[in-house]
């Protein structure tokens, strides 16, 4: 086989005689999905993980299908995926063929072809459940790219009808933030991805049905999540100091609806406000100040994303710093700036929001 080969032969190929008689059904704002798979515990795993967004069997928009299989060598002529600004780790590789994109993952060899509606998942899927989840939602996010939205790197929280983006350079905490809201009452939206589309009077940010993959410095420091730690791992989390724990890599999902609530998960709402965190472990007091985002592009940086492997655009999707800041027309954006203080963070970002 080679490069000439069309990705529907290759879905065929790798699904050729093997049943799905397990399937799950989901519901992401008007975008319905069917997961199919020849794996009872693959379903399993999708059914809790995607407990908020769960629905009885109906017409698909998109459909995905999961299979537990070995992965033939294919033939094709892979090319690697560099690693991002700060990374060393190669972690994908791809070939475009006719009609779509396959990926490999290398460490893991979990394949993943997509393109014109055909989308398939196959390898270890059950060693590697958050790969079918991330797969799951890429689709979601290609969806909505395709119709006009802005992909930006950002949590998302909100109160009634205003929602709130948290964005900062990598390391900054605005998952850890978003948690410490989610423990005040507010509703979650999104843990590390939004979707912007401009809107009048505001935009309208759209979530990402992933659960926060959280380090234990986060766990730690928040009372309402850490049950998601062993006694044993506490122990020796509580022995670091705290230059430690900010750095440990090690992560743990924090399921919305088993730590709050199953109400408690939306991915839609007008995006009323956009936090920047743009602070230090200084000690020096925390500060919240609006901006005019016209005037701050080096900030903006931490909000803009790019789409990654797994996002083939139809439309010419390519925007600019300037698209992204008429995307936030109708949107007030603040800059947290000085020494890091979660608390006083939190509760700046709830007066806003409850003030709206």
């Amino acid at each position: 086989m080679n490069d000439d080969t069309s990705l529907a032969k290759l879905v065929d190929l790798l699904s050729a005689g093997i049943a799905t008689p397990h399937q799950v059904c989901l519901s992401m704002g008007d975008c319905r999905f069917r997961i199919v798979t020849n794996s009872e515990n693959l379903a399993r795993e999708m059914t809790t993980y995607f407990g908020p967004f769960l629905k009885s069997a109906a017409d698909a928009d998109i459909t995905i299908t999961a299979l537990q299989a070995e992965v033939p060598e294919l033939g094709l002529s892979f090319q690697v995926k560099q690693p991002d600004p700060g990374k060393t780790k190669i972690k994908e590789e791809w070939a475009d063929v006719a009609g779509g994109r396959v990926i490999r993952k290398r460490l893991t060899g979990m394949h993943f072809l997509f393109g014109k509606g055909r989308n398939l998942a196959v390898g270890d899927c059950e060693a590697n459940p958050n790969q079918v989840v991330n797969f799951i939602n890429n689709r979601f996010i290609e969806r909505n790219l395709n119709d006009g939205c802005l992909l930006a790197h950002a949590a998302g929280v909100a109160v009634c009808e205003a929602g709130m983006a948290m964005a900062g350079f990598s390391g900054m905490g605005k998952s850890t933030l978003a948690l410490h809201l989610v423990s005040k009452g507010v509703t979650f939206v999104s843990n590390d991805r939004l979707m912007i589309s401009p809107g009048t009077p505001a935009p309208v940010m759209f979530g990402v049905a992933k659960h926060p993959r959280i380090n234990p410095g986060t766990a730690l420091h928040n009372p309402d999540l850490t049950g998601i730690i062993s006694p044993e791992d506490t122990v020796r989390f509580q022995s670091l100091s705290p230059e430690e724990l900010w750095s440990l890599e090690h992560k743990y999902d924090a399921l919305i609806d088993q730590l709050f609530g199953s109400d408690r998960f939306i991915l839609q709402c007008p995006m009323r406000y956009l936090v920047l965190l743009n602070w230090h472990r200084d000690g020096s007091p925390t500060r919240i100040g609006e901006i005019d985002i016209n005037e701050r592009h080096d900030l903006l940086d931490a909000f803009m994303k790019d789409t990654g492997l797994f996002f083939t655009a139809e439309n010419g999707y390519a925007p600019t710093a300037e698209d992204y800041a008429k995307a936030l027309r109708g949107c007030r954006v603040f800059e947290i700036s000085g020494g890091v203080d979660f608390d006083q963070a939190a509760a700046g970002c709830l007066r806003l929001l409850e003030s709206t």
